[in-house]
């Protein structure tokens, strides 16, 4: 049986396994009780496959056929009725990323004094975007890949969450509807497990170290339009990376990246009506940075910027079936780079999504890709992955299969 009809046959029984157990409700979440509290038990996990005609894709040998799985489990429990506390671990082994090396998602104590005014603290979900505290949500999801101009799979870890403190609530608006609203400050998260780090290393430059500190707002107009959402989110970062340099010297020289001027802006919106779904996000990240010592005795200013967007429609066939596509696109700025590059990644994505019962979701997704990004952009494509060179396109195949409890 040749690598194609493997494929077809990992599809078929995918689907087959799905229809068996279809009948099946496995949504009922576990819970037990200490102390008095009811404590909630949830997890989900994840199973995917994804294969492509050329190039290797998200540190991935997907152009021989590649599995990739992640799963979380969570803790909660309501103490009162405006406190609660909850946490979640998350692993995951895609490629080079993750590795099974089990991570600490979040953590955190909130209290909601008011419906317009709470306050959380602990390592909490960042509020930024559409889908940003929601992504590791399976269920909730119709794609198999989010949209990777803005939710790159990569970069999942580096603004997911922060460790410090939201202050939240909803005001109503009257006629004009409600807005919620959230302020954030704190430390950013440092994978060492995640595109940033793998990218870097394979250009010579490893990272050692990495701190950052985040401080933001999000704000959402539920409009009095029905089924008519949007908003717009705006975070200002100060990052400071340590690396050596391997490639520029006889010896390994140590060098260091400290933003000066770093942010990232986004707008997005989320309109239903009945059984169509239409969502849109554009997000920009600007980055200045004083560099030290990237070659024996240099100084400079080292700066980038890049930008993504992506539009999306979803249709709800039945119950069961919701069909989907999606239009995104990314653009890395900084054409300083002296290897040839695209400079940008255009991704039209269709996606057939199956839920048997409501903890279990089949999704086949075909991908049209044309271009590779930028080196110095981690965002799916890497040199290192690709030893005879990125080709200017990629058809990619994404079966995942997705049970949450």
């Amino acid at each position: 049986m040749n690598f194609r009809s493997k494929t077809a046959a990992l599809v078929i029984s995918l689907w087959g396994a799905a229809a068996t157990i279809g009948a099946q409700d496995l949504s009922d979440y576990t819970s037990f009780t200490v102390d008095g509290k009811t404590v909630q038990f949830h997890g989900f996990v994840s199973e995917g496959f994804a294969y492509s005609n050329d190039n290797n894709y998200l540190t991935m040998n997907t152009s021989q056929g590649s599995f990739f799985t992640d799963g979380g489990v969570n803790v909660s429990s309501q103490i009162t009725d405006k406190f609660r506390v909850g946490a979640q671990i998350y692993d995951r082994d895609i490629g080079h990323l993750g590795e099974w090396h089990p991570t600490l998602d979040w953590a955190m104590a909130d209290y909601k004094f008011k419906d317009w005014f709470g306050i959380r603290a602990g390592k909490v979900k960042t509020a930024l975007g559409l889908y940003n505290e929601t992504q590791d949500m399976e269920s909730l999801q119709t794609w198999a890949l989010m949209p990777q101009s803005v939710y790159p799979l990569d970069l999942r870890s580096r603004n997911l969450a922060h460790i410090g403190a939201d202050i939240y609530g909803r005001i109503g608006l009257r006629r004009a509807g409600s807005l919620d609203y959230t302020f954030y400050a704190g430390m950013r998260p440092n994978d060492t497990r995640d595109g940033i780090y793998y990218g870097w290393a394979s250009l010579g430059y490893p990272n050692t170290s990495f701190a950052g500190r985040m401080a933001g707002t999000d704000l959402r107009w539920n409009t009095p339009i029905t089924g008519l959402m949007v908003g717009g989110s705006y975070a200002a970062i100060r990052d400071e990376y340590h690396f050596m340099d391997v490639v520029n010297g006889p010896v390994p020289v140590p060098g260091t990246l400290t933003s000066t001027a770093k942010w990232i802006a986004s707008a997005y919106g989320e309109y239903s009506t009945g059984r169509w779904r239409f969502d849109a996000e554009y997000r920009r990240n600007f980055d200045k940075d004083w560099q030290i010592d990237p070659d024996p005795g240099q100084t400079d200013w080292w700066w980038y910027s890049d930008k993504g967007w992506f539009v999306s429609a979803v249709y709800q066939v039945s119950r069961k079936i919701e069909v989907g596509t999606y239009h995104s696109r990314y653009y890395f700025d900084d054409h300083s780079s002296p290897i040839p590059t695209t400079h940008y990644i255009r991704d039209q994505v269709v996606t057939l999504h199956y839920m048997p019962t409501r903890c279990l979701s089949v999704k086949l997704e075909a991908h049209i890709m044309d271009g590779t990004g930028d080196i110095w952009a981690s965002h799916g494509f890497y040199g290192v992955d690709n030893p005879d060179g990125l080709k200017p396109t990629t058809n990619m195949l994404v079966v995942r299969t997705g049970w949450s409890f």
